[in-house]
């Protein structure tokens, strides 16, 4: 069903010989996708997480730990190797016992990027690889000014290479170039990249996955790898106007010739109302699948339209109070 979906929504009209598909093949000029506003809005953005992993430095994200730190959580009962130096003594005046202090830490969150490039993602006009480097790095310049640590992570068919634990405001030009680095590496596998990720043992954090959630092994795949994955998620969503509705495509009519940009060769079809519906019922299905895995794991689905311009976008996300996981 996933693999349909992909030919219907992956149009190039005409198509007067194989291989016509257009790529943006060469890795994007960081003027032509960041700028300097864009950069600058990421200031003014939050994500919070319920509960960071306890052992990391103290940072912005607040976690169930209770030790050192400057918020005031709650009283416990003294008990032999508390620190004495917080003990409340004036309760120990009034009652005649001994209470400590304990204050709530806040540390690191580990935040890991998983971001699809494979080759659907570098097709179409605007790429929807476009968008989702500019999602990736607002993600990522939201953690690094919260002092939280950032890891990229590609993947098409596998899960590529990972850069690891950039920190700081500093960090955010390293995380521009190695988004821009990327390249274009072949076909979808969404679920095999999210076992391995889900096999690397890293610690616990936030995980973000910037995909089309559109992979040829089916969304039963996807779905199952989901539950797989040890950490939060976030899982945001490149899409377009006519993945749910291939008439609202000004070239869908008709004979056409179509192609997900993966797969070896383009295919001719008709699309008479019957086919057109029946394809618009299995995308309702496969979105209604994802947004249940969502819900079962307890994870942020967001919606980026990659043909509009992303900033506004992310800022209705993550403004006012930010996205709490």
């Amino acid at each position: 069903m996933i693999r349909w979906m992909k030919r219907l929504r992956r149009v190039r009209v005409p198509m007067p010989a194989e291989g016509d598909l257009t790529f943006a093949d060469s890795p994007p000029d960081a003027k032509t996708v960041f700028d300097v506003e864009f950069i600058a809005a990421m200031e003014a953005f939050v994500l919070r997480i319920a509960q960071a992993q306890r052992g990391g430095r103290l940072a912005e994200q607040r976690s169930t730990a209770r030790g050192q730190g400057i918020d005031f959580a709650d009283f416990k009962p003294y008990v032999e190797g508390d620190d004495l130096r917080a003990v409340d003594w004036n309760i120990y005046r009034r009652l005649g016992k001994a209470f400590v202090r304990v204050f709530e830490e806040r540390q690191d969150l580990p935040v890991y990027v998983l971001l699809d490039v494979s080759s659907s993602m570098y097709c179409e006009t605007p790429p929807r690889i476009h968008a989702a480097m500019q999602t990736a790095l607002g993600i990522a310049a939201i953690a690094l000014n919260q002092q939280d640590s950032v890891s990229l992570l590609p993947f098409a068919r596998s899960l590529g290479p990972i850069t690891r634990a950039m920190s700081g405001r500093q960090g955010l030009s390293r995380v521009m170039e190695t988004l821009t680095s990327y390249s274009r590496q072949g076909d979808t596998g969404l679920a095999d990249a999210l076992v391995a990720f889900s096999a690397m043992g890293l610690r616990r954090g936030l995980a973000v996955v910037i995909s089309d959630f559109f992979d040829p092994a089916g969304v039963d795949a996807v779905v199952k790898a989901l539950g797989q994955v040890p950490h939060r998620l976030l899982l945001v969503q490149m899409t377009r106007a006519h993945d749910g509705d291939p008439l609202l495509h000004p070239d869908l009519h008709g004979d056409v010739r179509i192609s997900d940009g993966e797969s070896a060769a383009p295919k001719s079809l008709t699309l008479t109302p019957a086919l057109v519906e029946r394809y618009v019922a299995l995308h309702a299905e496969f979105q209604q699948r994802l947004v249940t895995a969502a819900a079962a794991a307890r994870a942020g689905l967001v919606l980026i339209d990659a043909q509009a311009p992303v900033l506004p976008q992310l800022t209705a996300v993550f403004s006012e109070g930010g996205v709490l996981l």
